[in-house]
């Protein structure tokens, strides 16, 4: 895509949604983390049922460390890698409150040294609490990314980089969360939805599905 065309793309995005936000549910940062970390090879609306009662009774590490990871593990057990997942929370959990006076830190690189927290994760609750300009690349993204021509990468720390340098203001705190809803609603994986697609004509994809299949 060119300069120009980028542009256009995100104006229509933005124009479609003003105001784009995860789909996650939270009350505060703590719980931004907690189900941001949880949300790793799983749905956001798997996370928000299983968060619902848990953010309910937990909104602290300290809370969640009294909780424990048994108890803890109740709440989530219908995420996938719950155990894994559990621990990892626990763990972040106490080092937040050992190191960091059970406030989360607001630098990427203080984030990624919580257990269970990876650049993506980190760039969501940078980009969603701290209002910083991070590309959080997920599979959807990724996807976006290389299929339209907007930013073409063989890794997602290669799509961000290329994001990072191509997105304009003032699309670039929203610009995520554009894509990933784009790519989880309409420029899906197995038939993207180019029938409907607001951008269409800016995307390079060859193979577009430009008449709706019978039967949707």
């Amino acid at each position: 895509m060119t300069k120009d065309q980028i542009f256009e793309f995100f104006r229509r995005l933005a124009e479609d949604n003003p105001s784009p936000e995860t789909e996650l549910e939270y009350g505060n940062c703590y719980q931004l983390v907690v189900a941001v970390a949880l949300s790793a090879q799983a749905t956001d609306v798997g996370v928000n049922k299983a968060t619902r009662a848990l953010f309910h009774e937990v909104t602290t590490p300290a809370q969640m460390i009294e909780l424990g990871e048994d108890g803890l593990k109740e709440h989530i057990k219908t995420i996938g890698l719950f155990n894994s997942k559990a621990k990892n929370v626990i763990a972040l959990s106490q080092l937040l409150v050992d190191e960091y006076g059970g406030e989360v830190p607001d630098t990427r690189e203080d984030l990624v040294r919580l257990p269970g927290v990876g650049r993506k994760t980190a760039n969501v609750v940078l980009n969603c609490w701290f209002g910083q300009e991070t590309f959080a690349v997920d599979t959807h993204i990724f996807r976006v990314g290389n299929r339209t021509g907007l930013a073409k990468g063989k890794t997602p720390d290669h799509v961000e980089a290329k994001l990072e340098k191509r997105v304009p203001q003032p699309f670039r705190l929203g610009a995520h969360h554009w894509l990933i809803l784009h790519g989880r609603y309409v420029c899906k994986a197995r038939t993207p939805e180019c029938w409907r697609c607001k951008v269409a004509d800016l995307c390079s994809y060859r193979k577009k599905v430009l008449e709706k299949p019978k039967g949707r």
